[in-house]
């Protein structure tokens, strides 16, 4: 077979290839487009694809790589990255303070508008955390999220005198999210800065990081059937992989879900998340709700 026929088979075999993947492609959900386009700018390095640190005083600050913004984005559903944080080299016990997050325009560095933030997480790794500290009681009893801020609240610090405790050179996991509800013609680069604020001053009072965030039951032999009466407390689950969790009984409750056309309210016991034995003091709330929601509150029912 002469090269000129094997140059043109390889060609279209290519491009066959190009043309399976664009149709699979265009068939993905707008996250899952979000993923592989992300990854394929970061990888082939058509944008900034590393994280930048930095640091002024006792803050550690952060930026993102580039994200891409090409159109509507809804909650959850825009390019994200992750980077593991250490705040120090060494083992000396500092005081985490304050969360902040802020959107910037890549090319200029000019901050915009918070509406391209969707959230920011920032989880520990609870066995190095606790086994740390000698409490390997709690490992394991509670999801290892220190704080979220998301778009409505981008700054989230502690009372003065307050703090969470934190060996330096324990890993802190961050992920930042983008979000575009508004605009449908946009095209821009932009990056999150991402700023953790931590005392080394003595005396402060240590806090403990407690997450609760509303569970809905659904039918695990068939979670996106309708709930067979509208008045029962029943959801559909977005999906049944990340946030799906079971209550130990059996039973599976979703903490993302269908939220249909009009007004809706839900409610779910946050007793086990809590972990309430005798009593709770509570000193600071970080709110993570999604667009659309109104309102968010802890009710205490014993009390009224």
């Amino acid at each position: 077979m002469s090269k000129s026929k094997i140059y043109k088979i390889a060609a279209l075999v290519m491009g066959l290839g190009i043309a399976a993947a664009a149709i699979v492609y265009w068939q993905l959900p707008t996250r899952h487009k979000a993923i592989v386009k992300t990854a394929f700018l970061h990888k082939t390095g058509l944008v900034t694809n590393n994280w930048q640190v930095s640091g002024a005083g006792q803050t550690y600050i952060m930026r993102s790589p580039d994200f891409l913004i090409d159109g509507i984005y809804k909650s959850m559903e825009g390019p994200k990255a992750s980077n593991y944080v250490q705040l120090s080299q060494d083992s000396a016990v500092l005081w985490l303070t304050g969360f902040h997050v802020r959107a910037l325009e890549s090319n200029t560095n000019r901050e915009i508008s918070n509406d391209y933030i969707c959230h920011t997480n920032v989880d520990f790794n609870d066995v190095r955390y606790f086994s740390g500290f000698g409490l390997n009681n709690r490992i394991g009893t509670q999801y290892p999220r220190m704080t979220s801020l998301s778009h409505g609240q981008e700054d989230f610090m502690f009372p003065d005198g307050y703090g969470v405790p934190m060996k330096g050179n324990d890993l802190l996991y961050v992920t930042t999210q983008s979000l575009n509800h508004n605009d449908k013609k946009a095209n821009v680069l932009i990056q999150h800065e991402v700023a953790i604020d931590y005392s080394h001053q003595p005396g402060i009072k240590p806090l403990m990081a407690r997450t609760a965030f509303i569970m809905l039951p659904y039918d695990k032999r068939d979670p996106y059937k309708e709930p067979t009466s509208p008045g029962t407390d029943q959801c559909i689950p977005v999906e049944t992989k990340n946030h799906a969790y079971s209550d130990g009984k059996g039973n599976m409750r979703s903490g993302h879900w269908v939220i249909k056309p009009g007004r809706g309210v839900f409610r779910s016991s946050i007793n086990d998340q809590l972990q309430i034995k005798d009593s709770l003091l509570l000193h600071a709330t970080a709110i993570h709700v999604h667009p659309f929601a109104e309102s968010i509150s802890i009710f205490d029912k014993t009390l009224g």
